[in-house]
């Protein structure tokens, strides 16, 4: 029987992999039997299509609701590849130019995404059917997303993230459960009769308030805000991003949720209470909380009209 001979790139390989088990402490030949008796790999296990597929269950019977199910798993999965961009930007060190402004151009990608695909919301289910199928909801809300609270973590200091009334009267608190206590969205979960928390910020706390208080103290030295000012070599495109990212995620994005909860939820002359409780006229249009990652970047008259270019566009047609 002839030697089979076998091309050089194939040898090549081997070899490699022989160096790679070796310095593991590892046999090759051993991998090599076991790769024998592997199946292929199939797109529908890699990416866990049937699991994927059986992770929507409806609590009613209303068609919609599927649309509601599907849509705000499709925007956590757009939270998690942002997260995945905001700390690799904490983690490199040290960071250079180059590498923070192709990570923030995904997540202003992703954002983008994020922003025009809230039309499945407002145009995709039939209100009729959302008003019906999202009492059987009570008391969840999308308020209750830890995903978005940790982007917003890692954008920026925790003091710019505080109730706007004291927002600059603690600029210069360092105490972990005191910011978490006092940021802008614990104030938008109470009972809008008794301003007590909603069994929605109360069930919220229970999950993720430890994670979260973990999250503020990990990365106030590494956050978004704080790698651009350690960045030697940053330049005005970086600053441009990153300004584009503070409106995407604290204009653009809230206001697309308002438009959409607009739709559903206003009434005249009472408006619908959201499931969680939450007062969302007051929580979700950005002129009132002015959540604003990095206040440094903005004219003071830019902050004094922060979201006022997306309402005079929006609802009175205008061009910003």
């Amino acid at each position: 029987m002839s030697q089979v001979k076998y091309p050089k790139d194939v040898l090549d390989k081997i070899e490699l992999l022989q160096e790679k088990f070796k310095a593991s402490g590892q046999d090759l030949s051993s991998y090599l039997e076991g790769l024998l008796y592997a199946d292929y790999m199939t797109y529908w296990d890699y990416i866990n299509l049937d699991i994927l597929l059986s992770l929507q269950q409806p609590r009613t019977s209303f068609k919609d609701e599927k649309i509601f199910i599907i849509y705000h798993q499709i925007t956590e999965l757009y939270f998690k590849l942002i997260i995945w961009e905001l700390e690799q930007i904490a983690e490199k060190n040290p960071i250079d130019v180059t590498f923070f402004k192709a990570r923030m151009e995904r997540v202003n990608m992703y954002f983008d995404q994020l922003i025009s695909s809230f039309a499945v919301m407002w145009k995709g289910m039939e209100r009729e059917q959302f008003l019906k199928f999202r009492m059987s909801l009570l008391p969840s809300s999308g308020f209750q997303s830890a995903q978005y609270r940790v982007i917003e973590i890692l954008a920026c200091d925790v003091q710019q993230l505080l109730f706007i009334d004291i927002r600059a009267k603690m600029q210069n608190e360092l105490n972990v459960d005191v910011l978490f206590d006092n940021l802008y969205w614990q104030h938008g979960a109470v009972e809008l009769a008794t301003g007590e928390k909603t069994l929605t910020l109360k069930t919220f706390e229970k999950k993720y308030g430890k994670r979260l208080k973990e999250f503020i103290a990990n990365y106030k030295d590494t956050n978004i805000w704080r790698k651009y000012l350690s960045c030697v070599d940053k330049e005005e495109e970086l600053t441009k991003l990153l300004k584009e990212f503070d409106l995407k995620a604290n204009v653009f994005w809230p206001l697309a949720h308002y438009k959409s909860a607009v739709r559903y939820l206003q009434r005249d002359p009472v408006d619908i209470a959201a499931t969680g409780g939450t007062n969302w006229q007051k929580y979700l249009p950005p002129r009132f909380q002015k959540v604003i990652f990095f206040p440094d970047l903005w004219t003071t008259e830019e902050k004094n009209d922060w979201g006022k270019g997306w309402v005079v566009k929006e609802i009175f047609g205008e061009e910003i």
